[in-house]
């Protein structure tokens, strides 16, 4: 669970954040494994999927419809519109929101978290 908001968390730094907080992440000179610091979900313009798909141009977009990445059945069924409101549900407990997706995220329980990550999917990248 820790790896996974690791993960999100990752994904929404930007490119130098996520640089010095791997650097931080290394102990006697040797780089430690990271891979749950990576940016699982890319929100450049044009970057290819991850684990998680593209989020460049969520708010608006239909849920399941980046092109190239394959959603599990149930997102791909689903009938959503990312919006602020589906995101923040989303964000705060994805288990519940849509039961049978592949996201394994714990969420983030607090508003203000919510809140920012959606500010930051939202702004021009």
């Amino acid at each position: 669970m820790r790896k996974v908001t690791l993960v999100l968390a990752a994904a929404a730094m930007s490119a130098s954040e996520y640089h010095r907080f791997r650097r931080r992440r290394c102990r006697g000179g040797r780089q430690r494994s990271s891979t749950s610091a990576r940016p699982a979900t890319p929100v450049e313009e044009g970057g290819k999927h991850k684990v998680g798909p593209n989020l460049h141009g969520i708010v608006g977009r239909a849920a399941g419809a980046a092109d190239g990445y394959r959603y599990s059945k149930a997102m791909a069924d689903s009938d959503l519109t990312w919006d602020e409101a589906t995101l923040s549900a989303n964000l705060e407990n994805p288990r519940k929101f849509l039961k049978g997706t592949k996201m394994s995220f714990a969420g983030l329980k607090k508003a203000a978290d919510r809140d920012n990550v959606i500010a930051y999917l939202k702004a021009p990248q």
